[in-house]
């Protein structure tokens, strides 16, 4: 079974920075590339950001661009988000999510334009002011 789990949430003051990672349990697999998402209550998930798992290239939603890092170590299958200068509005369930993606190599790594077949449980972020 191939199954995907994240850590290093917990409470933080604005300001403050926190490393999230995720990594394979089970099964390891093959993928084009790893995201991380974020949902909080009463409002939909929404994308953080991605990474090509060849090649290292990112994307960053507006809201966190300039304050978080997606990295990943492809020898030890294992995803980063380092999320710095924190804000009240970052507190959420994050999740990270895996695509198995085998098509073009230009697709977008958006949601709405690449399917993420495997997803974590979520680890909580909690920013108080």
């Amino acid at each position: 079974q191939v199954q995907l789990v994240e850590s290093g949430g917990g409470l933080v003051q604005a300001g403050g920075s926190l490393k999230l990672s995720c990594t394979d349990s089970g099964r390891t697999f093959s993928r084009y590339a790893m995201g991380w998402f974020r949902q909080a209550p009463g409002k939909e998930r929404e994308f953080v950001a991605a990474i090509r798992w060849i090649g290292g290239s990112t994307d960053y939603a507006d809201s966190v661009k300039g304050r978080f890092i997606i990295a990943r170590d492809n020898t030890k299958n294992t995803l980063y988000l380092q999320m710095n200068n924190l804000k009240p509005e970052d507190t959420a369930m994050y999740y990270c999510a895996a695509s198995l993606y085998s098509g073009p190599l230009y697709i977008s790594l958006r949601p709405n334009a690449l399917r993420y077949d495997y997803w974590g449980r979520g680890t909580q972020v909690t920013v108080s002011s």
